[in-house]
């Protein structure tokens, strides 16, 4: 922060002439319109409610249209008079929404003076970035006389703790994407195995109105549409695979998917063990990688998405594992859209300790990315969480790393570690998640049975993003 931003300063009545003028730029986002909604209990469905908003003239959720004459006061207080101007009056006119990702420009302009009362009448503006006129009006002011310098205050950061719209936006842009790629060929074939509760089949058919699976329910039939009905869900037209239990499913889906029948498998209300013995038991669906899971995590106090691997799959991976694990996370990233993931390999320190063996691999690790054993990402390690994801730690303990700070892929020294790290981030940290299982001839959506409906749906979105990409090139 530079000296300027640090202090916060006025012009005082002298220093006002009529004509003087002062604006501001501002950004919009979806975030901006969320907060202001809590901050002031202005829940309008037209700002809030995006199946509402869509509906209404406006095609859309909208802005507030006091978060416009917000900026007004900011720039008022905070510039222009600044410090010590008392807000006496606000005349405001409306001409036409503001969106998320709308720039506005503020302009405020001193047109009148009173000499008595050191008030200043200011004619007010508020442009998109089109130049359109959104919001005008008149403000009455009592300007400051003397100068005002003071240390900016420090604010508490905010975050917005919205999980399920987080997938949601999440899903509707994979969607985009999908469609985009899909360019008229059907959506990616998912065989959902044993889909016998609630959020595995409602979030399998969701996928699938949504296009971004076909999904092909494998499980007892009768359980299936008898589960269907109590939930008032639709199942015309669905293939359904009837076999008569979980282990049943597990074996059908992965014979399915070894035919070439089916491109995703989504793990229903089954124990992962049954359905991962029975992929790892057929040698179609093996590779030369070894299996390994990725979670994808959007985390509120993080500026991007986090990929974190392996909490799911390898219990005690050795250094050979490891490398595997890396590999598939980085192939991951670039079917992401990442060209060179950043991936810090975490420890409980960040230095090489002959008595820890994950220091050890991890070192190992960045030796092997240096030979080109391992393409395609930066790595560094061993890295501490917070000198991993913090610049300013690393920083603070001497560390030079082009991956500190900027991480965009977590690798974990073992399953214990990488588990409670994903179930924390969620559960306190408020993160989004959703998981998908690499290294087999399908990508495996292996979703928790205590995972939301939105979850399934985003799993289900990033297997089967996955799947398009392996439609030109397998594994």
């Amino acid at each position: 922060m530079s000296t300027q931003d640090s202090m916060i300063s006025n012009l005082t009545w002298d220093e006002l002439p009529v004509g003087s003028s002062a604006t501001m730029v501002r950004t919009i986002t979806q975030a901006d319109i969320q907060a202001f909604a809590i901050v002031s209990g202005d829940v309008n469905p037209a700002h809030v409610d995006i199946e509402y908003a869509n509906a209404s003239r406006f095609h859309g959720t909208i802005a507030h249209g006091m978060w416009a004459g917000a900026l007004i006061s900011s720039l008022l207080g905070t510039r222009f008079p600044g410090p010590g101007t008392i807000y006496e009056g606000q005349v405001l006119h409306f001409h036409l929404p503001v969106r998320a990702g709308d720039t506005l420009t503020v302009k405020v302009r001193v047109s009148d003076r009173n000499e008595t009362r050191h008030q200043l009448t200011l004619d007010c503006e508020v442009h998109n970035q089109t130049g359109a006129l959104v919001v005008s009006g008149e403000a009455l002011v009592r300007a400051p006389r003397e100068k005002i310098v003071r240390p900016r205050t420090t604010m508490p950061e905010l975050h917005l703790f919205d999980p399920a719209a987080r997938l949601a936006a999440w899903i509707d842009q994979w969607g985009g994407e999908m469609r985009t790629l899909l360019a008229g060929a059907p959506p990616v074939i998912c065989g959902v195995v044993h889909p016998c509760d609630a959020t595995s089949l409602a979030g399998a058919l969701a996928a699938g109105r949504l296009g971004l699976i076909t999904p092909w329910l494998i499980g007892p039939q009768a359980r299936i549409r008898s589960l269907a009905d109590s939930l008032g869900l639709d199942l015309a037209g669905v293939h359904i695979e009837s076999v008569e239990h979980s282990h049943a499913a597990a074996q059908r889906a992965v014979e399915l998917a070894a035919a070439g029948q089916v491109e995703v498998l989504m793990k229903g209300s089954l124990h992962t063990d049954e359905l991962m013995h029975a992929v790892i038991a057929t040698p179609a669906l093996r590779t030369k990688q070894r299996m390994s899971h990725v979670f994808r995590f959007d985390i509120p106090a993080y500026p991007k998405p986090v990929l974190i691997t392996d909490a799911a799959i390898n219990i005690t991976p050795s250094l050979a594992d490891k490398a595997d694990i890396v590999r598939n996370a980085v192939a991951l990233a670039h079917t992401l859209g990442i060209a060179a993931p950043k991936v810090a390999l975490l420890a409980a320190v960040e230095t090489v300790t002959p008595t820890m063996n994950s220091t050890l691999d991890a070192a190992a690790l960045c030796k092997m990315a240096d030979r080109g054993q391992i393409a395609g990402a930066v790595l560094d390690g061993p890295l501490a969480f917070d000198n991993a994801i913090s610049a300013e730690a690393a920083r603070i303990k001497g560390i030079q790393s082009p991956v500190a700070g900027d991480v965009d892929i977590l690798v974990v020294p073992d399953l214990e570690a990488g588990n409670m790290l994903a179930k924390q981030l969620e559960y306190l940290a408020g993160a989004a998640g959703c998981g998908i299982v690499l290294g087999a001839r399908v990508p495996i959506a292996l979703t928790s049975r205590a995972d939301s409906e939105a979850s399934r749906l985003a799993s289900a979105a990033l297997a089967a993003r996955l799947a398009l990409a392996w439609r030109t090139e397998r594994p």
